[in-house]
């Protein structure tokens, strides 16, 4: 007796090699594909059928052969599944779609709702209707997203925890309200660690196995790829180095919320040490810092001192995790005048210091982390899943043949 359950299985584990194939060798011709995956030539015809039919592929032009003869090539129909990104602030939603070849299609910024929870969370479900909107695809294409948050998401309590900018999230379970509210699968990442991704895909960590970013601005904070992968922790909070014990004390009390170090580096810390040594007043910290143009040996003091504590937190992270490179983000990381003290702060207290350098994508880091995450995600649901999934599970949802 046949068992039909293992030739559905069959079937789709062999739609799924052949489209893999596609999107990674494309344009390319049936009889190439044949050749590659070892496909019969009937087995071929029935597998295109089905994938044209549901719009994962199309016909990209002809490719003459040697004899004269032409034969047309295929590739992915690139808006058949689409990404969803948004990298959420205190004050700013930045969120994008991309396609199946990593192309942006939509994008927008906009003021984060100061109302918080369940605001945010129907403000980012309205965000992936306007940008399917706004691409011209009909809202189902969108099959996974990954949301930056200012915060650690644990994974095994499915909890964010440590959102000191948002109001209403804290201890939320963020995946499964956003879930229910998007309808695809959505990851959750630290914004940081989000913008060490997109480093990773598109900037300065391009090409690197291991490399810390680090974001100094308001505070600071760290996201870490290790091996080619985030750096997590068991709880989600691994690169929280504002509570390294550097530039304050750890024991004491005032120190806890924020952490020693941000409580040494973070904007509010630079304008308090600035005032203190005689500076104009209720200038902010891009104020100080360009008042080094003119020769401030006040700003210059202060500058100093935060570099050295900074030198000294990546003395720490690099005796911890052994980075190639350091990236230096955030609206105070990302000055020219900060990065050179910092290199001679670390300079001078490691005898093999990491190279160091600015983010080349600055306030799109981590949005442009969200789509590389969620773009990875979507690879794995599609081509690396076992069993009854990926396309299997987009044609029996009976959305697979939607057209916009």
């Amino acid at each position: 007796m046949t068992d039909f359950s293992s030739v559905a299985m069959m079937r789709q584990n062999t739609l799924r090699r052949v489209l893999r194939e596609i999107l990674l060798r494309g344009p390319i011709s049936r009889a190439e594909l044949a050749r590659i995956t070892g496909v019969s030539k009937p087995t071929m015809s029935e597998v295109f059928r089905e994938l044209e039919e549901d719009g994962w592929v199309q016909v990209s032009g002809r490719r003459q052969g040697k004899v004269g003869r032409s034969a047309m090539v295929y590739s992915v129909a690139p808006q058949r599944a689409l990404v969803f990104g948004a990298d959420v602030g205190g004050t700013k939603i930045r969120a994008a779609l991309v396609d199946m070849t990593g192309e942006i299609v939509a994008e927008t910024v906009v003021a984060t709702e100061p109302s918080g929870g369940d605001f945010v969370v129907a403000q980012i479900a309205d965000l992936a209707d306007d940008l399917a909107r706004e691409a011209d695809v009909g809202r189902s294409r969108i099959l996974a997203g990954t949301i930056g948050l200012p915060g650690a998401f644990d994974a095994a309590t499915g909890r964010l925890m440590m959102v000191p900018n948002i109001e209403g999230l804290e201890g939320s379970a963020i995946r499964d309200r956003l879930e229910a509210r998007l309808g695809f699968s959505v990851s959750i990442g630290n914004d940081v660690n989000m913008a060490a991704k997109g480093e990773q895909w598109r900037g300065a960590g391009a090409g690197l196995s291991s490399f810390a970013f680090i974001a100094l601005g308001t505070g600071i904070g760290m996201g870490v790829i290790n091996e080619n992968r985030i750096l997590s922790g068991a709880r989600g909070a691994a690169g929280e180095i504002a509570t390294l014990p550097v530039g304050a004390d750890p024991y004491d009390s005032r120190t806890f919320r924020s952490g020693a170090l941000e409580t040494a580096v973070g904007s509010a810390a630079i304008k308090d040490r600035y005032e203190a040594l005689g500076g104009e007043r209720d200038l902010d910290v891009r104020r100080i810092i360009d008042r080094l143009s003119e020769d401030d040996h006040r700003a210059a003091r202060v500058l100093d001192e935060v570099a050295r504590c900074v030198g000294a937190a990546i003395l720490a992270v690099c005796a911890v995790v052994d980075p190639a490179r350091v990236i230096l983000g955030g609206s105070i990381g990302s000055r020219q005048e900060v990065l050179s003290r910092v290199r001679m702060a670390v300079a001078g207290c490691m005898p093999a210091p990491p190279s160091i350098t600015i983010s080349q994508l600055g306030s799109r880091a981590g949005l442009l982390g969200t789509l590389a995450e969620g773009s990875e995600n979507l690879w794995n649901e599609l081509f690396e899943a076992d069993g009854d999934s990926g396309l299997v599970r987009q044609r029996a949802g009976g959305e697979a043949g939607e057209v916009a």
